[in-house]
């Protein structure tokens, strides 16, 4: 018999039974009344007959149990008012445990094959969790009494867990739910008038049974705490309450928070206060983007009516600058501030030790709680010859001062945009190489088309679709080899500068020996209180992302730090519905919540409303009339699922929708909000219109016309 032959027929024998149990109206035999009525009758026929009455039951048990039947429950109260609390706790256990190991072999029979191969990516979190945890996994799930254990039976069937430790692992993890509900079966078997109800067992049953979540929660969590700190030895006191290793967004402001609510707290920083952002990152490219622009802004004097515009530009003075405003904003990240603020700022290499033991400078300092906050660094690939060039990163671009003649800019993700448009502005002849089709492939094709025009127009060349093969030296410079529509050719350059992302900073510090888990896109794992496998350290900023944004390490920090100083009392899950982000190319490209492509791939229904700004009279007069506004809503309702700003000062324009969609509130009440004019601001509003008037009632308003014209005479 095939194997195709014998899942046939087990569905039909499944089916079968599973019609007989309604058609002979077995269900209603199967109820509390009905236990109630029959209590006395079945209880002398156990007693006459007990070893074929419990043998009776117990096969009953089993049958429901693995065909998935409404019934389980009842059974297990009617175990305890039938049998007695040991007893019935014994049926229930081992019948309940046969009749879900059962079901579950059936599912795995039936359907796993073919649910793995169509639905493996809905399943991937079940699945790594048996991978990382197996039978510990299945125990959390069993200890959990909301979770519904005909699911948890069904679910398993669908992976690859031994069936064997499916058995074991479910007797032990249903027994206490199942002890209360034969417990609480036993009370009502006593029941003999309305005020049994009221009876103080009963009601400790169901109190307990109501209760069962958070202890077997703090039972899980300290058999986690158990395997994770085994061979650690807990101090007896701490140095602080919160040590931060990594002094950028994420570390300052998770010690800014610990400082403000009065805790003792260290910040760690082997570098410069400020990390990327400010030395390397936001800061500087924005400083730089604004010599650029100027620069943009004055070769095309002439559509404001000035006929000309001579500037003289000098790169070495333009790279002092952006040193000038690093250090004008220095001070709100420096040692001293935070030193003033309670914060103890420490310089030099942290190394963990144990988990709640860092060492710096030859110091061991211990916390309560550590926050890993160590950023990440600008990837650099395994691309054959790339040692041989003296190649630039988004961190050490800032350290020239001899501007290169011809730069090629491998990537065009925001990074690689940002620093190609702006370094091509300032003169030199960029190329951007990039392997997707298009520019900023996480936005829309046509954001991607927006930046990819202005790009043509400020002369720089894109080598699109082209994958990076090797690198040539050649004399001060070299030359990349792409290989582009199946045919190989060399793009010669002075300086390259790769923008191919960043590398979570994971490694030299003590994570791997402690155990700490990584992903595996590199970062740091974290749960939605931002605890690493480790439950004591956690873990926020471009270390752990998903989202690599300097506003997102801050919105992270604030949950690691209330998690880590005020936890297991008060905790609060991390929140990234509305996530905003923006690439300060000109076009600026700013976005919160889906895109079309992304609403589409995840099957989400959505209607888009658009309004260009060549439309907006602010965006003409300032002559930076390109660029649109894009909103997707729910269809036909107000209810924002993302918002796409394309155009001048579109990271500024997106703050209204980010608070919209945080607050849930909808275009109607954008377009019922004043803004003032002139302004792009009033971009929104318009959009806002668009939506409203394509959802104008036509009946409502034919119906008014033929009231004016009525009052009209």
């Amino acid at each position: 018999m095939s194997a195709n032959t014998r899942r046939w027929l087990l569905l039909a024998l499944i089916a079968g039974a599973i019609v007989a149990f309604f058609a002979f109206d077995l269900h209603h035999l199967l109820t509390l009344d009905a236990l109630r009525a029959q209590r006395t009758a079945l209880s002398a026929t156990i007693a006459a007959q007990p070893v074929l009455s419990a043998g009776i039951y117990f096969a009953v048990y089993v049958v429901v149990t693995a065909l998935s039947l409404p019934a389980a429950a009842l059974l297990t109260l009617a175990g305890g008012a039938l049998f007695g609390f040991g007893p019935g706790l014994l049926l229930v256990s081992f019948a309940s445990t046969i009749g879900a190991t059962l079901a579950m072999l059936m599912a795995r029979t039936l359907a796993r094959d073919a649910v793995q191969a169509r639905f493996g990516d809905k399943l991937k979190g079940i699945n790594d969790g048996l991978v990382r945890e197996g039978a510990f996994y299945l125990f959390a799930l069993r200890l959990v009494p909301a979770f519904p254990f005909v699911l948890v039976n069904l679910a398993m069937g669908l992976t690859r867990l031994p069936a064997r430790t499916y058995f074991w692992v479910s007797q032990l993890g249903m027994l206490p739910a199942t002890a209360v509900f034969v417990y609480a079966g036993t009370e009502i078997g006593q029941l003999s008038s309305l005020q049994g109800l009221i009876s103080p067992g009963l009601l400790g049953a169901f109190a307990l049974l109501g209760l069962l979540p958070l202890i077997t929660k703090k039972i899980l969590d300290a058999l986690r705490a158990r395997r994770v700190y085994q061979g650690h030895q807990r101090p007896k006191s701490y140095d602080y309450n919160l040590i931060a290793i990594g002094a950028g967004s994420a570390g300052l402001v998770t010690t800014y928070i610990g400082a403000a609510v009065k805790a003792k707290v260290a910040l760690i920083e082997r570098h410069k206060m400020g990390g990327d952002c400010l030395n390397t990152g936001c800061v500087p490219s924005k400083a730089l983007i604004r010599t650029a622009r100027l620069l943009a802004d004055a070769r095309r004097a002439s559509d404001f009516g000035v006929k000309a515009l001579h500037a003289e530009f000098d790169f070495a003075a333009a790279m002092e600058r952006v040193q000038r405003v690093i250090a004008k904003v220095e001070p709100h990240d420096s040692v001293e501030r935070y030193q003033g603020l309670g914060v103890d700022c420490i310089s030099g290499d942290a190394r963990l030790v144990d988990p709640w033991t860092v060492e710096v400078g030859g110091r061991r300092l211990t916390a309560r709680s550590i926050v890993i906050a160590t950023g990440a660094r600008p990837t650099v690939p395994k691309l054959p010859g790339i040692e041989t060039v003296d190649y630039l990163t988004s961190d050490t671009v800032w350290n020239i001062r001899v501007q290169p003649k011809r730069l090629l800019v491998l990537g065009g993700g925001p990074i690689g945009c940002e620093l190609g448009q702006c370094f091509a502005r300032l003169g030199s002849q960029v190329t951007i190489v990039q392997r997707p089709s298009r520019l900023l492939p996480k936005e829309d094709p046509d954001a991607s088309a927006a930046v990819q025009a202005a790009f043509e127009h400020d002369g720089i060349t894109l080598a699109l679709g082209s994958e990076a093969i090797r690198v040539e030296k050649d004399g001060d410079g070299g030359r990349l080899i792409v290989r582009q529509h199946g045919q190989e050719r060399a793009i010669e350059f002075d300086r390259l500068l790769l923008a191919l992302g960043r590398t979570a900073n994971v490694s030299g510090f003590g994570l791997e020996e402690l155990g700490v888990r990584v992903s595996a896109k590199g970062t740091v794992e974290a749960d939605p209180l931002m605890r690493t496998t480790m439950p004591n350290i956690y873990v926020c900023g471009d270390v752990t992302g998903p989202f690599q944004f300097t506003h997102v390490a801050a919105h992270q920090a604030w949950y690691a730090a209330v998690n880590a100083l005020f936890g297991p009392f008060w905790t609060f899950k991390v929140d990234y519905r509305v996530i905003p982000w923006a690439t300060f190319t000109d076009p600026e490209v700013a976005r919160v919540g889906l895109s079309e492509t992304e609403a589409a791939a995840q099957g989400i229904p959505f209607e888009v409303t658009r309004y260009g700004l060549d439309d907006l009279d602010r965006a003409i007069a300032d002559s930076h009339d390109e660029g649109y506004v894009k909103v997707l809503t729910v269809p036909g309702k107000d209810t924002i699922l993302g918002a796409t700003i394309v155009g001048a000062h579109a990271g500024d324009l997106l703050a209204e929708f980010v608070l919209a969609m945080r607050h849930g509130l909808g275009l109607r009440k954008i377009l019922g909000t004043i803004h003032s004019y002139p302004t792009m601001m009033e971009a929104n509003k318009y959009a806002a219109g668009n939506w409203a008037r394509a959802h104008a009632p036509a009946g409502a308003l034919k119906w008014l016309a033929k009231f004016h014209a009525w009052r009209r005479g």
